[in-house]
């Protein structure tokens, strides 16, 4: 559903903005082992992040990656989702066709558009402080 890039600057947020709650700035290794992601390609998500105004990016010896605590509340999923992945998932037909629309709709168009709206509303009222509260709790985890 999401591109494996979109998982992990999901999976990175979520991880700098529990960090940043304790008023603490990451690293890119750090960041990158925490969500079992390859260091490279996490830098790149998260240079992307940082550009878009999601996270803080400082440089220098007491540098590191963080979120500010009232964008924690403010930033949903679907603000990240969007800055990675574009719009796409919202516009996507359920069976991969380029040419499905409500005047020529796949098999599935009907139903698949119902599961789109679903996930529309869930990405827009879905924040990062919402999803940092279960891995305080151990609840939930970023890594397998």
């Amino acid at each position: 559903m999401f591109s494996k890039a979109c998982e992990y600057g999901i999976r990175a947020t979520i991880y700098i903005a529990k960090k940043s709650l304790l008023d603490k700035k990451v690293g890119l290794k750090e960041v990158a082992e925490a969500i079992d992601s390859p260091e490279a390609y996490t830098s790149k998500i998260l240079q992307k992040l940082a550009k878009n105004n999601i996270i803080n990016s400082n440089k220098g010896p007491t540098g590191g990656f963080s979120m500010d605590k009232q964008k924690t509340n403010e930033v949903n999923l679907s603000t990240i989702v969007y800055t990675i992945d574009g719009d796409d998932i919202y516009k996507g037909c359920g069976l991969g066709l380029e040419k499905c629309n409500e005047q020529m709709p796949c098999p599935v168009h009907n139903q698949f558009k119902i599961i789109r709206e679903d996930l529309r509303i869930m990405l827009e009222t879905t924040t990062i402080i919402s999803l940092t509260m279960g891995l305080e709790d151990g609840l939930t985890f970023l890594k397998r």
